[in-house]
């Protein structure tokens, strides 16, 4: 997935070790009935501030730099709140337990954008969970999740400690979280405008999209990292702009999105999945010999729409064998077809994917893209290139429908729901 900072009115730095937690805020996590658990904000949407008082040790997009002359006595001096979930961040659970995530929150400090959370197995650790082998199930209801929005729910590779969502990472290796392996991420910091940055390092490590769609357009994709945990980069090792394919990690990833793969009737509004209404999303992860402890072979989708189980489409593009599912063969195809760069095979393809599945922590959020306005998921993309030209066309959607101005504007009222039935099994 692409990482976009969303638009945020509170104050944030990621929790690390040295740093205390505050309490002007209660920290209520909202409750997960259906699966026995409960769900925690990320860290870099709360407030931080000094120690000893209410003094911010971030504004705009600048550290206080009397708190945080250097990562080590930034992490020492600053302390994390609780968060108000509801009012502040509009996360809910308003029936049966299902989690519900608005995108705009008007709260006291003017408006919140998005709001990423982690599935916990206590108070102080993720929920972690073993795919390979396995299937996940959950549903879900984009009926109002319209172009330019992301809801998704994916697996990353994060380490198990759980304190006020800590411990982000993924294949993108995010440079614009601001505390990293307990120090802050002060050293090289910049940014223009709104509340975000990028520092000299990054946070990189794999990660599985199940699921980022939203009303008109889905894909499923492996992102795998040369890595197998949660690794700081700095430099070529981050792959920003032209050191993309030099990265830890895979970026690009090898996605099945049915609109880019020739089937435009597959999903959306009265399409064969229809997006007006509820549906539940099936993933399954065969191993080559079918046990839990040999090599991921390939991905596979379902989807259950009225009691009625919806096998994944096919792939109709030229030189792309008509399958429904993705696998190390698919990706060749796939990434030759469309003239892409197959640094998902680089970085080591399926069974790079598979010894990651082993690990993974569940991520939801709802989110819009500050870089690309979200053409790479539902539009046109590269902007630039002909949508006639295989893999260019991901979605109907207009490619200034997710401009970030508009999106927040026109649909406020957006959000990611029904969210109940999520299990991993045999």
């Amino acid at each position: 997935m692409y990482r976009s900072t969303a638009t945020a009115l509170y104050l944030f730095a990621r929790l690390v070790l040295g740093q205390q937690v505050g309490t002007n805020t209660a920290e209520r996590h909202p409750s997960l009935p259906m699966v026995n658990t409960e769900v925690v904000l990320d860290f870099n949407w709360r407030w931080t501030h000094i120690t000893t008082g209410y003094t911010n040790c971030y504004t705009g997009n600048s550290w206080n730099a009397a708190a945080c002359p250097d990562g080590e006595t930034c992490a020492a001096n600053c302390t994390i709140d609780g968060a108000d979930y509801e009012k502040t961040y509009g996360i809910t659970t308003p029936s049966s337990g299902a989690l519900r995530l608005q995108f705009v929150t008007k709260n006291d400090n003017g408006q919140n954008a998005g709001s990423p959370v982690y599935l916990m197995a206590s108070p102080d650790k993720y929920r972690m969970f073993n795919l390979l082998n396995k299937e996940f199930t959950f549903d879900v209801d984009v009926s109002n999740l319209p172009c330019g929005l992301n809801g998704a729910i994916y697996f990353s590779e994060m380490d198990e400690d759980a304190k006020y969502g800590t411990g982000y990472c993924d294949s993108q290796c995010p440079q614009d979280i601001k505390f990293i392996n307990g120090e802050a991420n002060v050293e090289g910091w910049g940014g223009e405008g709104g509340d975000s940055g990028t520092g000299k390092y990054g946070t990189c490590c794999a990660e599985m999209d199940i699921w980022e769609a939203n009303m008109d357009a889905t894909a499923y994709t492996p992102h795998v990292c040369s890595v197998n945990e949660q690794t700081r980069c700095e430099g070529v090792d981050c792959g920003a702009g032209s050191d993309r394919y030099s990265s830890l990690c895979d970026k690009d990833g090898c996605d099945f999105n049915s609109f880019r793969l020739g089937n435009k009737e597959f999903y959306g509004p009265e399409k064969t999945v229809d997006t007006t209404k509820p549906f539940t999303i099936v993933t399954q992860f065969i191993t080559d010999d079918g046990t839990d402890a040999s090599t991921l072979k390939s991905i596979h989708r379902f989807y259950v729409q009225d009691g009625q189980v919806i096998p994944n489409s096919e792939v109709v593009v030229e030189s792309v064998d008509p399958v429904n599912h993705i696998s190390d063969e698919f990706c060749v195809q796939q990434k030759t077809a469309f003239g892409d760069n197959n640094y998902f095979g680089t970085v080591g393809g399926m069974a790079a994917m598979g010894n990651s599945l082993e690990k993974m922590v569940l991520v939801f959020s709802i989110w819009d893209d500050h870089a690309v306005s979200m053409n790479w998921l539902d539009s046109n993309f590269p902007a630039d290139a002909d949508p006639s030209k295989p893999g260019v066309a991901r979605g109907r959607c207009d490619p200034e429908a997710g401009l970030p101005a508009k999106v927040e504007a026109a649909h406020s009222d957006a959000y990611l729901g029904a969210i109940n039935s999520t299990f991993a099994t045999n």
